[in-house]
């Protein structure tokens, strides 16, 4: 299903790049600090999933037509979780189920029309039942504080920069955020399904 805007799907692109390119970093460094005895997550899966972390956004992405501005806020919100709760880290483990609750939860915060969690549970290649949960958690976690100020929003903005002169990709002088198209059924059902290994045992609040 492409995405209706072709800028925006262009720009999107550039973005998943970058911020698959972080998230990848930033797993494979947690990765070798992984111990069994440290309290997991809920978000923690007990096998890698195949799909690499890059493959996983551009499909999020693809299929949930949010606004670009929407990943670079589901991103402030994993660094919030992480300072906020520390058995929360970042690894290819927890990096896709963290990926898709906080894009969800980015959605239903930015923009007028989003999807149900049945559909990004199917998107994400979770059950409901722990799509549900997963959002609950980071809601928690986030201590229920989705605003991102206009300072902060740049900030981040100027660090993605960064990277993206570091990648040699060319630089945006800001990010832009675009109106979610009309949805068509049709084109839904051309979504491949993917399976995301069950995480922890859920144990509700």
């Amino acid at each position: 299903m492409p995405m209706a805007n072709t800028s925006s799907s262009k720009f999107a692109s550039k973005l998943a790049s970058i911020l698959s390119s972080l998230l990848e970093r930033t797993a494979n460094k947690n990765d070798s600090t992984i111990k069994t005895e440290t309290k997991h997550s809920p978000f923690q899966g007990e096998n890698k999933p195949s799909i690499t972390i890059r493959a996983y956004l551009e499909r999020i992405i693809r299929y949930t037509d949010c606004s670009p501005c929407c990943f670079l806020i589901a991103y402030i919100y994993l660094d919030r979780l992480v300072l906020n709760c520390p058995e929360a880290v970042i690894n290819s483990f927890s990096v896709h189920r963290l990926l898709i609750t906080s894009v969800m939860v980015a959605a239903k915060f930015m923009d007028d029309l989003h999807y149900s969690n049945a559909y990004y549970a199917r998107v994400g290649g979770l059950e409901v039942s722990e799509m549900n949960y997963l959002e609950l958690e980071l809601l928690f976690g986030l201590q229920f504080e989705l605003n991102v100020s206009p300072n902060q929003f740049n900030s981040y903005c100027t660090m993605l920069e960064a990277e993206m002169c570091l990648e040699s990709v060319s630089s945006i002088s800001k990010l832009q955020c675009f109106s979610l198209q009309e949805k068509h059924e049709e084109e839904k059902a051309d979504m491949p399904k993917i399976q995301v290994q069950t995480g922890v045992k859920i144990s509700y609040r």
